[in-house]
């Protein structure tokens, strides 16, 4: 059985099942013949025992990142940006005079000098007092893999660092909660109260100082009907002053063609978003608008259901190829096929003009809110969910996560594109899509194409991947070259998905199939950001959003990496110049997310402090979680913006 490949074409094994750590028991399964009162027990205690690892594992990474920060900053070791605890060893075993190899293999250099130890470490661990030798002789000892713990004559642990210190604050909340406010039976968590407590565990890094990251909240998809009326202007008011009361900047509104331009060509309807932004502008709320190009409600936005202009819809009775489709010729409805972006088949216009006039239209229409500085900046919609990507695992289609999704290029205006393609190259054999590459819900290994070794790294394999991201990139290029025209000097933003299910297999298959020619040897990001770079667009990155948790036990399965996919987009976006801002959707009572948040909107351990230039979030749409969450909302909202949370706050 063949293993999954890295990205540097090592083969690695499954990993093995985690272990649990020393020192905590399982938790009972309650009886069949349990008593409910028994099994209600049993089962809090599960609970319970969750929390205490998660956050166990929150406050290792915690001191983690600041030892990484301290050895990067004040002792002289080379470390990578995102180091990982293999860079810190080597890292070490070198300062202590060994030789460690790019594959691992290490040992001792008898007659290589010691190198100069680094001055002091700071960060989970304070230096004590002792000669430079003896620090030599600590470093060596840590370098053969001594435990730390045989260090503590050298080195002292700061006890506020310490994971065991949580198990205190945990079992001390739930004698709280267990005896109703008993303080007899609380030691250390006498004098705080649950706000504080919840700032503790849910926070535990301090941002004070940290760069001012400005917070936008997307506002509830149903405010504007179908006929572009908003709908309850006082519902409206009570959300932003809500919002106003937590410190958010600004608010996301999404402005779509399907209501906007509904019945007639070239006939714009803006009332019912003229009056919202009057009431924004009430607030002094900023207003990040984001164009839509795209239909809703057929990929789980809800009940809100909005489709494309009903004109062209009934342009799409007579030629359904105006829409993406798949090898077995079905149509998807979200989003016109960019085949037709040079093709007059809409009344005379092209998919790019009609794009054109939508954005000239609104231009014209709300230029004066952009010249008082109510509108911080327009996303462009660009494809399926408005973002930069093929829809390529619709749930109309049948598609569940972790399906590798379909190729979208059958409509016949697609296909003459790559029959034009094929034909340049001298194989016009070659002016087909592959005929092995699954169906939605197949697994890379399942195929012939993404397997490994599969068709997508054959010649044939590379010229239509090529071409394949290549019409996505002619689109995104001509819509932006047209957006800097109708916006003049607006900034402009670009959404890009996080695909990152089968990330961790050569083929990368549900991002080619998406668009993004990323494969284990072939950056596919890059050369879409050069491209946004010549426009100097915003790159908006989707990530940490719900399907996260939800699909959490699968992602060993689909070799899922969501850090390692944000970490290269991120990476990519700030090495080619391109200012870059995070959408979630937020967490509620979860540190480990509110923490992966953060650390990706401001990483601590970037040598050259790059940071999220803006944060937008997807609230909540149940009202009980809503109000359960905003305590840690406000507290997040500091956060972001480098502020201290005041005594009673989060």
């Amino acid at each position: 059985m063949k293993h999954p490949l890295h990205r540097d074409g090592e083969s690695y094994p499954s990993p093995p099942p985690q272990r649990r750590p020393r020192g905590f028991a399982s938790a009972p399964a309650p009886a069949a013949g349990a008593s409910p009162r028994r099994r209600g027990v049993q089962e809090r205690e599960r609970e319970r025992e969750k929390e205490r690892t998660k956050l166990r594992e929150r406050h290792r990474r915690a001191i983690t990142g600041r030892m990484l920060a301290g050895l990067r900053q004040h002792g002289n070791f080379p470390l990578p940006a995102r180091a990982d605890m293999n860079d810190v060893l080597a890292a070490l075993a070198r300062a202590a005079g060994w030789t460690v190899q790019p594959d691992g293999t290490t040992f001792r250099s008898s007659n290589q000098p010691l190198l100069p130890p680094p001055p002091q470490l700071h960060g989970a661990f304070q230096v004590a007092s002792v000669e430079t030798p003896a620090l030599i002789n600590t470093l060596s000892s840590y370098a053969i893999g001594t435990p730390l713990d045989s260090q503590a004559s050298a080195l002292q642990t700061d006890d506020s660092l310490s994971p065991s210190s949580l198990d205190s604050v945990v079992a001390d909340r739930r004698i709280k909660t267990e005896n109703h406010g008993n303080s007899s039976s609380v030691s250390s968590l006498n004098c705080m109260d649950n706000d504080q407590l919840t700032r503790s565990v849910l926070f535990p890094d301090d941002y004070t100082k940290t760069p001012y990251i400005p917070v936008y909240a997307s506002l509830p998809m149903g405010i504007i009907n179908s006929h572009c009326q908003l709908v309850d202007p006082e519902s409206v008011r009570a959300e932003l002053r809500q919002l106003k009361s937590l410190n958010v900047d600004g608010v996301v509104v999404d402005c779509w063609w399907g209501i906007v331009e509904a019945w007639t060509p070239r006939k714009y309807e803006w009332s019912g978003y003229r009056d919202l932004f009057g009431i924004i502008k009430e607030f002094k709320l900023k207003v990040q608008v984001v164009l839509s190009f795209h239909g809703s409600g057929e990929t789980g936005s809800g009940d809100v259901l909005i489709s494309l202009p009903k004109w062209i819809m009934e342009i799409a009775k007579e030629n359904q190829d105006i829409f993406f489709t798949d090898r077995e010729g079905r149509r998807n409805t979200e989003c016109l096929s960019w085949g037709i972006d040079k093709e007059r088949v809409l009344r005379g216009r092209t998919g790019i003009e009609v794009c054109f006039d939508f954005m000239r239209s609104f231009h014209m229409e709300f230029r004066n809110l952009s010249e008082e500085g109510l509108v911080s900046s327009i996303e462009i919609g660009l494809g399926a969910s408005g973002e930069l990507r093929y829809p390529s695992c619709p749930e109309t289609m049948g598609w569940k996560y972790p399906g590798i999704g379909e190729f979208q290029c059958y409509d016949r205006y697609m296909q003459k594109n790559l029959r034009q393609s094929a034909l340049s190259r001298g194989h016009l054999f070659w002016a087909r899509g592959p005929d092995n590459a699954g169906y939605y819900n197949s697994r890379p290994h399942e195929t012939g194409f993404f397997c490994d070794g599969g068709d997508y790294d054959s010649y044939y394999g590379r010229f239509f991947l090529n071409w394949y991201s290549g019409v996505l990139m002619d689109h995104v290029d001509q819509v932006l070259s047209l957006a800097t025209l109708a916006f003049d000097g607006a900034e402009i933003v670009v959404k890009v998905p996080s695909i990152y299910w089968w990330y961790r297999t050569a083929s990368h298959a549900a991002e080619l199939t998406a668009g993004f020619y990323n494969t284990t040897n072939r950056d596919g990001y890059s050369p879409v950001f050069r491209m946004l770079k010549k426009h100097s667009v915003i790159l908006k990155l989707v990530c940490y959003g719900p399907e996260y948790t939800v699909h959490e036990k699968d992602d060993d399965e689909a070799f899922a990496d969501p850090e390692g996919l944000t970490w290269q987009v991120i990476n990519a976006a700030w090495d080619q110049g391109l200012p870059l801002c995070i959408e979630s959707a937020l967490p509620c009572r979860n540190g480990e997310a509110y923490s992966r948040i953060l650390d990706t909107a401001k990483p601590r351990d970037d040598p050259d402090r790059h940071h999220a230039a803006s944060f937008a979030y997807r609230q909540q749409q149940q009202p009980p979680l809503r109000e359960a969450c905003l305590s840690e909302l406000c507290t997040f909202v500091k956060c972001m913006h480098g502020e201290a949370p005041q005594n009673g706050e989060g």
